[in-house]
């Protein structure tokens, strides 16, 4: 082969190279992103958890104002403020018990909902 034909060819396979690197620097972050708005999601749904569950045992703890006066112990919208938008919501139909956490991440469109249901025997 002439040695002019070859010219410029390292050129091109170095820039094919960098071409090939590039995407997968940018795959790794988008990678990355995905990881930690996962990770952000999930604490989110444990700290609903959490709260829904301490919920609970406000309730569980005060069981003679749930026999005689379970109205008192009913909420709507109660602010949390370990979540974004974060709001709960306390229902009581005879034993049973459903507390309903929802909150909204930032930049995003939908709701996030937690609801726990729990029957509290109020017979001793």
């Amino acid at each position: 082969m002439n040695k002019h034909a070859q010219a410029g060819s390292i050129l091109l396979e170095a820039l094919i190279a960098i071409l090939i690197f590039s995407a997968g620097i940018l795959a790794i972050i988008g990678l990355q992103a995905a990881s930690m708005q996962n990770t952000t999601q999930a604490k989110a749904r444990v700290d609903a958890s959490l709260v829904a569950s301490q919920r609970l045992g406000d309730i569980w703890v005060d069981i003679p104002t749930l026999t005689t006066n379970p109205s008192a112990l009913i909420e709507a919208d109660t602010p949390v403020a370990s979540l974004p938008s974060g709001k709960r919501k306390t229902e009581i139909q005879g034993d049973q018990v459903t507390v309903t956490v929802t909150w909204q991440m930032p930049g995003q469109t939908e709701i996030n909902t937690y609801q726990t249901i729990a029957r509290i025997n109020t017979n001793p």
